[in-house]
């Protein structure tokens, strides 16, 4: 005990004890020990546990340095290793054992894995033939937005443009453009309107879908990086998503694609 103790007390075999826990601590301590108290957490990222034991080091490394005697004695053991006769067994030692640990370590990042193949994404994945929403069935081919029938289209823009400065701004930003506030946070970023490679190739119903289900709806191809849109069917209704779709065509310069045009290309709109 006695012995361990003055380990404990030496500047080097403390600090590289104090590196030790302090590892642990951050790998193990805050994903796992956490929320066993109830707090939230996750485990910390090995990006991020790089930095905090870079600032753990540095902190050691002013600590003893700070004092003449302190920063003597824990020197002392490093260079006994590199130039005392009597320690020559663990240079050499030492001198395989670092190359051999880099060795591995790179070995073990270059390495190729085998593992399944990763499923390709679809931008556009193809649309179920019918949704629920709020208790009503909706068959999705050849559906049209019905408030373009019924007239009071330039009201119902309004409408929509309304409740899309409420409700979409922060992602899809007010030109449209996928760069809202909060854009740079998602991954994928939101979709930019103005883009002639996204709703422009889209009918309404497809857009009706995409808003209503979010990216909660998607399918398996919307994977590996679903959308982290929403589900508007929890919070507007049917009139309000048909009323916000015309208004992001018109604002963005762009008209929905018609089933006519989306049957002749082989496709039901999904692009």
């Amino acid at each position: 005990m006695s012995r361990f103790r003055s380990y404990l007390s030496h500047p080097l075999w403390g600090s590289l004890l104090l590196l030790v826990f302090s590892y642990l601590v951050l790998k193990f301590g805050i994903g796992y020990l956490l929320p066993a108290i109830g707090v939230h957490s996750a485990p910390v990222p090995s990006s991020v546990l790089l930095q905090y034991m870079l600032t753990v080091l540095v902190a050691v490394l002013l600590y003893v340095s700070t004092d003449e005697g302190r920063w003597r004695a824990f020197k002392q053991p490093i260079r006994d290793v590199m130039v005392d006769p009597a320690r020559r067994t663990m240079r050499a030692v030492l001198l395989v054992a670092f190359p051999v640990l880099a060795g591995v370590v790179t070995y073990g990042r270059v390495r190729a894995e085998v593992g399944a193949p990763p499923s390709l994404r679809s931008i556009h994945p193809a649309p179920p033939n019918e949704i629920t929403l709020r208790g009503q069935t909706m068959h999705l081919p050849g559906l049209e937005n019905p408030l373009r029938e019924g007239g009071f289209l330039e009201e119902r823009v309004r409408t929509g443009g309304r409740l899309y400065v409420q409700n979409c701004v922060p992602c899809h930003g007010d030109r449209l453009d996928g760069d809202g506030p909060a854009a740079h946070a998602l991954n994928p970023v939101p979709a930019d309107f103005t883009d002639n490679g996204t709703i422009s190739q889209l009918t309404e119903s497809y857009v009706f879908w995409r808003i209503a289900k979010g990216g909660p709806g998607l399918p398996v191809e919307g994977a590996p990086w679903n959308s982290a849109m929403p589900a508007w069917e929890d919070i507007l209704t049917a009139d309000e998503i048909w009323s916000v779709i015309p208004f992001i065509y018109e604002r963005s310069g762009s008209r929905p694609r018609t089933w006519e045009e989306a049957e002749g290309s082989g496709d039901g709109g999904g692009g």
